[in-house]
């Protein structure tokens, strides 16, 4: 499970956050990573000197999840690269908190936009390209947000809610190309994205987590790498919770 030789990875919101964690342990397996990002060069740029020795195998592609035709010149990019792409990674997201009576309209939308509907994009280009190969893996980054609906994030709650009902439809349409799709729904796990948490609230969560303790992004990749293998070939519709015990 732990050999991705020659499969190449596609993993949106690649070079930071769980993405990253993510992407390093495809490497370690042996695994080629296109990674997505949408405005950080900054952050690509780190990602390839802390990941040096595997230069040959890292591939950065900078666009909008969102922009339909980014996303089909994107693909159109990985025809003429790649023999085929094995798996991918819906990972890219956003939170823009606030509580639903002073949420701003743009504040919905956008989150819904490259949370939810970024992640369609991705799902809607790479079936085709995976049902002609009758294989294929799509692991979707949603949350347990989506689940617990926390106070302050109708928005991105809602648009992880939606990236669970996606994936069971959407793997119940391709199972019989022996495609699967699953989610993966990690808790408070030490990112970026939850850098601008307040002390006394990020205490708080810690206290409700029966282990007592925010998850590390290396956690996270050990199940989506499992999800990714060939292994898990009887696996889909599934929604794996990485919480800490949430």
């Amino acid at each position: 499970m732990s050999n991705f030789n020659e499969q190449n990875i596609i993993i949106t919101g690649g070079t930071k956050g769980i993405g990253k964690g993510i992407a390093k342990a495809f490497l370690k397996a042996s695994a080629s990573v296109i990674l997505t990002y949408s405005s950080d060069d900054n952050a690509a740029e780190q990602f390839l000197i802390e990941n040096s020795e595997y230069r040959s195998k890292i591939d950065l592609q900078k666009f909008d999840v969102t922009d339909t035709s980014a996303v089909s010149n994107f693909f159109k990019y990985i025809d003429e690269k790649y023999k085929s792409i094995e798996v991918l990674v819906n990972n890219c997201g956003i939170r823009q908190d606030s509580v639903l009576a002073l949420m701003t309209n743009e504040q919905w939308a956008k989150v819904l936009d490259i949370n939810l509907n970024g992640t369609f994009y991705m799902c809607k280009e790479i079936i085709p390209r995976f049902m002609s190969n009758r294989y294929g893996r799509i692991i979707n980054i949603s949350s347990i947000g989506g689940q617990l609906g926390l106070s302050g994030q109708a928005n991105y709650a809602a648009s992880k809610a939606g990236q669970i009902a996606l994936s069971k439809s959407l793997s119940k349409e391709v199972a019989k190309k022996k495609i699967t799709v699953n989610c993966v729904c990690p808790g408070f796990i030490e990112t970026d994205l939850i850098s601008d948490l307040p002390e006394e609230q990020v205490k708080e969560y810690k206290k409700i987590v029966p282990m007592k303790r925010f998850g590390k992004v290396e956690e996270v990749a050990s199940g989506v790498l499992f999800l990714a293998s060939r292994e898990a070939s009887y696996i889909t519709g599934s929604t794996l919770e990485i919480t800490g015990g949430l």
